[in-house]
């Protein structure tokens, strides 16, 4: 037999957590054709000597549910050897929708996912009504990778109840029946699943509270009801379980989630897991309960972040611990090089470290009130403020941070923030850890990490643009996590291949795809594990509208293929486009994973 593709001399870890072995793997019309020694010959070879062969990687909380329609690389997960991204999370998203509420989804993800409103106004190529019409626009165009889509709350909402849905109105028994009806044509057409967002930092951008913040249990527990009787369907949901509220308000928040795994028996709910300083109690509250449903015959799983959910700041970021002081905004429309010489100017810095800052949350502002609150508190703010090197390090020391700085020269931390931020020509960029990072390290993140009930998730690819660049979270699981953690101890790569590939993949109901096997979709990357590490974030204008993102890459990445067909090479896209839309239910393969 001939090969189309033959990947030689690698170091095989086959997604299924089982040691690595040394292997060859053949690849024929997209399907992984032998794995052993393979003397066929190939139309091409890849030499993986000093590499490990992985599965693609299954990246299951994302939020490209715009981009999707003019973007197909989807970077920046293109370059963190993600094969299969998964949209509609936190319940926002662009579909079903009446053309007379594009703007206010546009809103929307604005003010929740910090995307540029005009960069979706002008990128969107609008042509869908219902979830059907969305997936048959959006698997029309040949992607980089693959791409399964959720129904978001938010859209459902807005398009069966209008501007009652949209201002959180209690839905009746009518709209919740209509919701589950559209919900189940979705699933039906080959949605992955349903997602909904109950937290108090997600707002429109108008500072609006999201339309289905404060759904009732009927009402989620209806829409979930859309699940039954499909073999395929997850459930979705991120809260912060009212704690700005009060902390009593944690388990009837909670019953409220647990009514929608209950409406949909056999059918996995997964939920966002943080610590929060503020509720630094509250991710152990969470796996008590998770534990307890699970024991109880529920199916629900916690999602985890690869490491700190942490803030850039930056003189051209979205956020920065100056954007609200009177002397500063005098000169935040300059172009940077002026605002920089503006900045520098005699008198300047004096007079700003004697004002405070007014409040930049509160309605028409996307910003939700944790801003103010940070900038409130600055002094605290410094301890975990960090310069974000060349090389980031996801897990500083607190002796490298400006605090610290501030104390050695026995200067303010505002005046070392200032003056931190005005290098590198005002091009610096400030690390600061806001979850995860509670007792400055990230003890609890491992065993959030290491829990059974854990899936590795919440790298947000496609949002929060100006803030955050998490999209790379597989890079620093592989590198952090197996090889280059100093605070505290690592996790097996045979485990972290398994959390990025077969995990996710059987979670969401893609059993085609997570392992190295015969039959499996060919989805495939080879690392160079000694060279692999993340660069530094940077800022670039590359979204319609001349809208700017950061973008964050990486180094090692040797092949990532997908069906077949090398789309990165030297960690570099070729232009190779064979993935597309993944409608579950249709597309993916019944054979179980191994």
């Amino acid at each position: 037999m001939s090969f189309d593709l033959k990947i030689t001399g690698g170091r095989v870890i086959d997604g299924t957590g089982r040691p690595s072995v040394r292997a060859d793997v053949a690849i024929k019309d997209g399907v992984i054709a032998e794995v052993g020694t393979v003397t066929d010959a190939a139309e091409r070879v890849i030499d993986a000597e000093g590499a490990i062969v992985t599965p693609g990687f299954v990246d299951i909380h994302t939020h490209y549910d715009g981009q999707v329609s003019w973007d197909s690389d989807l970077a920046p997960s293109c370059y963190h050897g993600v094969t299969t991204a998964v949209m509609g999370n936190c319940g926002v998203g662009f579909a079903p929708v009446r053309e007379r509420d594009h703007e206010r989804l546009i809103t929307l993800m604005e003010g929740v996912e910090d995307i540029p409103g005009t960069a979706l106004s002008e990128g969107i190529q609008w042509g869908w009504e219902s979830f059907a019409d969305y997936l048959a626009v959006i698997g029309a165009r040949p992607r980089t990778m693959d791409v399964c889509a959720q129904v978001p709350h938010d859209a459902l909402r807005v398009y069966a109840m209008g501007e009652r849905g949209a201002d959180g109105s209690p839905a009746t028994a009518d709209d919740i029946a209509a919701m589950r009806r559209l919900c189940r044509e979705a699933l039906e057409a080959g949605a992955a699943g349903f997602s909904t967002g109950r937290t108090d930092t997600h707002r429109t951008a108008e500072g609006h509270a999201t339309p289905a913040a404060e759904a009732t249990a009927n009402e989620l527990a209806g829409i979930a009801e859309a699940l039954v009787g499909l073999d395929h369907g997850v459930l979705q949901v991120v809260s912060d379980f009212d704690m700005d509220i009060d902390e009593s308000r944690f388990d009837p928040e909670f019953d409220i989630v647990e009514r929608m795994a209950q409406a949909a028996p056999g059918h996995w709910l997964s939920m966002t897991l943080l610590e929060r300083d503020r509720a630094a109690n509250q991710w152990r509250n969470i796996l008590r309960r998770v534990e307890r449903a699970n024991a109880a015959g529920l199916h629900m799983r916690v999602q985890v972040a690869a490491r700190p959910v942490g803030v850039i700041l930056g003189l051209e970021a979205t956020f920065h611990p100056f954007m609200g002081f009177p002397s500063y905004k005098a000169v935040s429309h300059l172009p940077l090089d002026q605002r920089v010489e503006a900045m520098r100017a005699p008198g300047f810095k004096e007079r700003l470290l004697g004002e405070s800052s007014e409040p930049v949350a509160g309605d028409g502002s996307p910003m939700p009130p944790l801003a103010d609150q940070l900038l409130a508190n600055i002094g605290f703010v410094s301890t975990r403020l960090f310069r974000l090197g060349v090389v980031p390090d996801y897990e500083p020391d607190p002796s490298a941070s400006l605090f610290a700085e501030a104390q050695a020269r026995g200067a303010t931390p505002l005046e070392v923030i200032f003056e931190a931020l005005l290098e590198q020509h005002g091009r610096q960029l400030l690390y600061l850890p806001l979850f995860n990072y509670t007792q400055y390290n990230l003890d609890h993140l491992y065993e959030m990490l290491t829990h059974p009930l854990a899936l590795a998730g919440l790298s947000d690819g496609g949002a929060h643009v100006g803030t955050i660049c998490d999209a790379s979270f597989p890079t620093t699981l592989l590198t952090h996590w197996t090889r280059d953690r100093t605070r505290g101890p690592r996790l097996p790569i045979e485990r972290v291949v398994e959390m990025l590939t077969r995990a996710p993949a059987a979670h969401i109901g893609l059993s085609d795809r997570g392992v190295i096997a015969v039959g499996c979709k060919a989805d495939v990357n080879v690392i160079d594990m000694a060279r692999l590490h993340l660069e530094r974030p940077g800022l670039i204008r590359d979204l319609p509208a001349g809208g700017r993102r950061f973008i964050q890459r990486a180094v090692g990445y040797r092949a990532t293929v997908v069906s077949g067909q090398v789309v990165l090479e030297d960690d570099r896209l070729t232009g190779h486009r064979p993935g597309g839309l993944v409608r579950l239910g249709r597309d993916a393969a019944r054979r179980p994973v191994a």
